[in-house]
């Protein structure tokens, strides 16, 4: 899930540890069989995606063309299962072991392409502020 951002900062136990200007905060849930290929796809994705405003207001900069950064927080509750009962499910999503070395290629994967990458800390309880610039969001699923 991606959201545009004029800023955004990421918190654990309080302390600040990481923040972005202008770009986007990506949301990223890692789910079994992904794989790096797939990491790497959706950075390139990520990067050259045209949701950033030209002179007249339309999508057509990239996060690239308008020097943005980027903020990647790890959330596997993004692959939540709801359609039983009432407590989330969250089978489909890949395991520690496989998830964070994925997570950490896809941010080496944004940063090759010159993105400026702030990250959280993965497995950690984290709190998220950012200014949402629109708003936008998006779903992206490859």
């Amino acid at each position: 899930m991606l959201q545009r951002v004029r800023e955004a900062s990421v918190s654990v136990e309080g302390r600040t540890i990481a923040r972005c200007g202008r770009g986007l905060v990506v949301l990223l849930g890692i789910a079994t069989g992904d794989d790096a290929e797939r990491a790497r796809r959706l950075a390139t994705k990520i990067a050259e995606l045209r949701i950033f405003d030209d002179e007249v207001g339309r999508f057509d900069r990239s996060l690239l063309d308008v020097g943005g950064e980027a903020l990647v927080v790890s959330q596997f509750t993004l692959l939540a299962d709801v359609s039983r009962g009432r407590r989330p499910s969250f089978a489909a999503a890949a395991p520690a072991e496989v998830a964070e070395p994925l997570y950490e290629e896809f941010c080496a994967a944004l940063a090759e392409h010159g993105v400026r990458v702030a990250r959280g800390a993965f497995g950690a309880r984290m709190q998220v502020l950012l200014v949402n610039d629109g708003p936008v969001t998006i779903v992206l699923d490859l």
